[in-house]
Parts: structure tokens; sequence; C-alpha cells
């Protein structure tokens, strides 16, 4: 069993994207009205990101996390540059391609589906390519 972790190259320059932040914050029960100006900015790069070199974007296809809370169609943020734990979700490369998937590392390495499914299966893979 060979783990492999793939990691960030040179850092790049810089990509700030900038939003406006608004003051008032989203009702979760019943609406108010909005105030329609912005408070400060908000860069995602600094919200999202802590190593731009190191991160990309994934849209995520299937339901086999969706009990993680990564269903079909979220744009997950990638970070390379952390060292996957026990129990993280990973991006991973088996066979070519890429799967979101709970790393465990014990007893032995495999790949957890977090699912409501039975159709899913924890995968044991000779080799993991972590991604992310």
């Amino acid at each position: 069993m060979s783990t492999v972790y793939h990691r960030p190259a040179d850092p790049s320059g810089d990509d700030s994207y900038v939003r406006p932040l608004f003051a008032d914050r989203c009702q979760a029960g019943f609406p108010s009205p909005a105030t329609d100006y912005a408070e400060q900015e908000l860069d995602l790069n600094s919200y999202c990101i802590s190593r731009p070199a190191a991160t990309f974007f994934l849209r995520t296809s299937g339901e086999s996390m969706n009990q993680a809370g990564v269903q079909n169609g979220d744009l997950l943020v990638v970070d390379r540059a952390e060292k996957p734990q026990h129990g993280d979700i990973v991006i991973a490369e088996i066979d070519g391609e890429f799967t979101v998937k709970r790393l465990l590392l014990r007893p032995r390495p495999a790949l957890e589906p977090v699912s409501d499914s039975p159709e899913f299966r924890t995968l044991y893979p000779e080799n993991i390519c972590i991604f992310g």
C-alpha cells in the first residue's frame, strides 16, 4: 500500500476576488428587510483560501457523501497543502478519477463514503493518491 500526497507548486500572483460583505445578518427564521449597502468588502481568497497556490476548486457529482454535507453539484474548495488526517474528507485519485471520501488510516487505509444509501461501499485501493 502506498499513499501519495500532492503538494503545491510555487506561489503564483495575487488573484484576489473581492466582493461586498453586507452588515446585516441573514435571518434563518422570519425574513426582515435587508439593508441595501455594504459595510465592508470580503476578499474570498482570504476568507476561503489560506494557501492560494495550493488551492483548487472541484464540483461534486453523486450522492456518496450526502450525510457528510457534501451534496451532488457542490463546489469544493480543496487545499492540497493540508496534511490529511484519519477521518478527514479528502479528494483522492483512484484509477485515474477523482473521488471525495472520508480517509481512514486505521486499521488499514481506506476511503469511506458517508451516505444514507447502502449502494456505496468503503474502498480499499492498493494505492491512494490524495490531492487535498
